[in-house]
């Protein structure tokens, strides 16, 4: 029961911070492109390569990791937006933002795990 728990607090922390830079990054930035979604997504991407190079299981990731980044980032919202593009055709740039999603999501994991190790 205590890894439910701190799976629902972290969510509860996450949430608000997502919705807060969220906020924080609309009022810089008004464009085509889902600007705050594709920030938050690298920024939890980079922080839970971080992660798991911290800790390999635990209480800790649990909270931090599925509680805390997995309420922050927002996999599901991405979906939503690329489909948009597409219905709206605007298909350069659903492609240039699934693109730039996977890979400069893969390459923020990486660099947050080499920063932590040094690899």
């Amino acid at each position: 029961m205590t890894m439910w728990m701190l799976t629902m607090l972290g969510g509860a922390i996450g949430a608000p911070l997502r919705y807060g830079l969220g906020r924080l990054i609309l009022q810089t930035w008004r464009g085509a492109f889902p600007f705050p979604t594709f920030v938050i997504n690298l920024l939890g991407s980079f922080c839970l390569g971080l992660l798991f190079a911290a800790f390999a299981d635990g209480p800790l990731r649990w909270f931090l990791g599925t509680g805390v980044l997995g309420a922050f980032t927002t996999f599901s919202t991405f979906g939503v937006e690329a489909v948009t593009f597409f219905q709206q055709g605007r298909k350069g740039l659903a492609f240039c933002y699934v693109l730039a999603s996977a890979l400069l999501g893969v390459l923020a994991a990486g660099l947050g795990y080499a920063w932590y190790t040094g690899w």
